[in-house]
């Protein structure tokens, strides 16, 4: 019964894959429209693949240097291995895998979105969700099946053929240290794709928007625009890869949490003891196969049917079949009862945890909406405002973005306090495995997004017939509206990870408490609470850099290049594409490396230096500090930005404003086009970034406790932590060593 489990895992995975390739397979088949069409989509196709490969160059020296140190890292601990590297190699492989896969599909959508919409909304939906659906199958697909496979090796290796091995012993200890390799592989290559696919779209986004729309009065995806072929790569480089390795990242770190503090539980099961470690990886592939069956809902009658409340179908009809079919799964793989560090709880216990997590993130998806979507007091407010000016206008949308933050951030503490009320930390860590087991559905309704903003592009530069562009634009704005709320739920799951991986951090480390009474812990607390500002500063500030050369280019070529504004000479597109390039991999490094090197400097740095303040403990806060500021920054940046973007949007159809009607090209319009350039980053490039960061830290943390371990062994079969200090077994060792010799001697 247990190798049976464990094999189903993978094949859960495997499931998600095939229905992957066939529906890959089915979008590859739509029309893709006329020659114009077609040579549009290869360049933005040829731009964005060109980016992922500069890209996978730059990140492949990052993974030598990262394996160099992995090998030294998993000698050096008797809980860790040198094939952590190994580990590592293949989660990085598979999310950049992931990221590649969504591309690869969002630049065949798009054309045929485009070619789709010339007939009906209802078969433009169809074709850019599909094509959302690829990337979310895939990513989910790949995570369950690497980590399944992987934990299936480990498990045998570590555990299963070592004589004596307990299951809450040292050698699953070990399995999961070295699983944790493929997370922090995960995780490293989503924080790089992420913040240079944001920066990347954003440079794009913000020259096309300055010198396009405001300066020369010309339509957003103007073809004659040089940046905005640019512009239609970056959403596939940012919104899609990005977007997916992003959410591979944050959905293995979510499982790996919870086995960490799965292995605690001493758990007297007809799996061998490893039914709550198994726990979260079952939600998983449970969650790939109910999430293909919401994605037959997201339909809609005709070109009248509403978008949004189709793809919310498809969203809260994945959410309820895994909140039911959880309860079986439960009852069926958990004993009665249960324990962690001392707090007992029963297996109903942990199904009120999971269901609590998907209601938490169901929540928070409908608040993100609430406060990012068209025709809502949010939004409305700034378009009011935007009838004073630049100025008013920017000042409602930080408004907008500030206040955004107070429900979920009430729904988030509300959860944690209900889920580790019915089962510990274990059911924190299970409530987010919960919450990220539909997570193949949310990732379709994401990238759906971008291929249909990518489909209006192509409709605009392809000077199709108005009510292509209509429709299309349709798609666009509730694209817009799920992207906040798909930023939304990834944040709220990654403050309920972190958590679960702060404690399973704390666990390995052996310290009981992060102490802010003392002052270095307080001071590391602090420096904590900064990362995620100087981690976004660095950010905004690389697409501001990256916007004024593309600015620069795009005012150079309508200036020197005669006749793109009467269409007779066509716009250099690839130096534009060269720019954002550059920039993005240059500006990506040093806002990465912060996240990844400040773990080690507190944990290995301040190792001694203070007598009664361990480094361990100075870690914590350092970590408890950058998950309260990142969570409310990520929230805040993320908001806002969609807020101004669907404020601009809105004047495109005409809005009421003290009784006058404004529209494109008006003042206030102007005013809105200014909002949504400096929500870009925000909403695009350092807001979604912070998932990931406050991730990867607690992650790096983790791996390198046992290095800055207080108590090398933890005696879980019994709850409590024990200090056993190597000088006992050394003094036992001389001991019985002495009394032998004297033995041997009288005899």
């Amino acid at each position: 019964m247990e190798q049976a489990l464990i094999y189903a895992v993978p094949a859960l995975g495997l499931v998600g894959l095939i229905v992957m390739a066939i529906k890959s397979a089915w979008v590859t088949k739509q029309e893709t429209g006329d020659e114009n069409m077609i040579e549009l989509a290869g360049y933005i196709a040829d731009g964005a693949m060109a980016f992922l490969k500069a890209e996978w160059k730059v990140l492949s020296y990052f993974a030598v240097i990262a394996v160099i140190l992995l090998i030294w890292s998993g000698m050096s601990v008797e809980t860790s291995s040198p094939v952590i590297a190994i580990s590592f190699l293949i989660g990085a492989v598979l999310s950049a895998l992931a990221g590649y896969i969504g591309m690869n599909i969002a630049t065949k959508a798009n054309v045929r979105t485009t070619q789709a919409a010339r007939t009906s909304l209802k078969h433009a939906l169809k074709v850019s969700f599909t094509g959302g659906s690829v990337m979310g199958l895939g990513v989910a697909g790949l995570a369950v099946l690497g980590l399944g496979s992987l934990f299936i090796l480990f498990y045998n290796m570590y555990v299963l053929n070592v004589a004596g091995a307990g299951v809450n012993g040292l050698e699953m200890e070990k399995a999961l240290e070295v699983l944790a390799g493929f997370s922090l592989g995960a995780e490293s290559i989503a924080l790089f794709a992420r913040v240079g696919g944001g920066i990347y779209t954003k440079a794009a986004d913000v020259g096309a928007d300055l010198v396009g729309k405001v300066e020369a009065g010309i339509p957003e995806d103007d073809i004659r625009n040089p940046a905005t072929i640019a512009d239609n790569v970056g959403d596939n480089v940012g919104d899609v890869a990005g977007m997916g390795a992003d959410l591979f990242g944050s959905y293995v770190a979510t499982i790996l949490a919870t086995m960490v503090l799965g292995r605690e539980i001493v758990s007297i099961d007809n799996f061998g003891g490893i039914a709550p470690i198994l726990l979260p990886m079952v939600l998983a592939g449970l969650g790939i196969v109910f999430s293909i069956m919401g994605m037959f809902f997201v339909t809609i009658k005709n070109d009248k049917g509403d978008v949004q409340h189709a793809l919310n179908m498809g969203n809260w009809s994945s959410i309820v079949f895994t909140g039911i079919a959880s309860f079986f799964v439960v009852k069926y793989m958990l004993p009665e009862t249960l324990s962690i560090r001392g707090y007992d709880f029963t297996n109903m216990d942990v199904f009120y945890a999971i269901i609590l997590g998907l209601v938490v993130g169901t929540l928070m998806s409908i608040i993100t909406e609430y406060y990012t979507a068209m025709g809502k007091r949010p939004v409305q407010s700034i378009i009011k405002q935007s009838a004073t000016g630049h100025a008013t206008n920017i000042i409602a949308g930080l408004a907008v973005g500030m206040e955004s933050t107070v429900l979920p951030i009430l729904v988030l503490a509300g959860g944690i306090m209900g889920s580790y009320a019915f089962a510990g930390l274990y059911g924190v860590a299970i409530a987010a495995a919960g919450m990220m087991a539909t997570t193949a559905m949310q990732l379709a309704i994401d990238g759906f997004g971008p291929i249909a903003d990518n489909a209006g592009g192509i409709a605009e530069m392809s000077q199709l017939p108005e009510e292509v562009r209509e429709r299309t634009d349709i798609l666009d704005a509730v694209g817009n509206t799920t992207a906040a709320s798909g930023k939304g739920f990834a944040i709220a799951s990654a403050a309920l990870t972190s958590l679960a991986l702060f404690a399973a951090f704390v666990g390995v480390a052996g310290i009981d408490a992060i102490d802010i009474f003392k002052a270095p812990v307080l001071a590391a607390l602090f420096v904590g609470g900064m990362i995620p500002y100087i981690f976004s500063s660095l950010a905004i500030a690389a697409v501001g850099r990256a916007a004024m050369e593309m600015v620069n280019e795009v005012r150079r070529q309508f200036r020197e290049i005669p006749g793109i504004m009467e269409y007779k000479a066509k716009p250099e597109y690839d130096k534009c594409v060269e720019i954002s390039t550059k920039a993005s991999l240059r500006e990506m490094l040093l806002p990465g490396a912060i996240a990844l090197i400040t773990p080690l400097i507190v944990g290995f740095g301040f190792q001694g230096v203070f007598e009664q303040v361990s480094s361990a403990e100075m870690l914590g806060g350092l970590l408890a500090g950058v998950t309260v500021s990142g969570v409310l920054m990520g929230m805040f940046q993320s908001n806002a930005g969609g807020a101004w973007d669907n404020a601009k949007k809105s004047f495109e159809k005409g809005v009421e404003i003290d009784g006058e009607m404004y529209y494109k090209k008006s003042e206030p319009h102007k005013a809105s086009v200014t909002g949504d350039t400096v929500g870009d980053p925000f909403k695009d490039t350092s807001g979604p970034s912070m998932n990931i960061l406050i991730k990867l830290m607690s992650i790096v943390a983790l791996i390198i406790a046992p290095h800055i371990s207080q108590k090398p062994h933890l005696d879980t079969m019994s709850g409590k932590v024990e200090v056993k200090k190597e000088i006992r077994y050394e003094n036992r060792e001389k001991v019985v060593t002495e009394t032998i010799t004297k033995i041997n001697e009288v005899n």
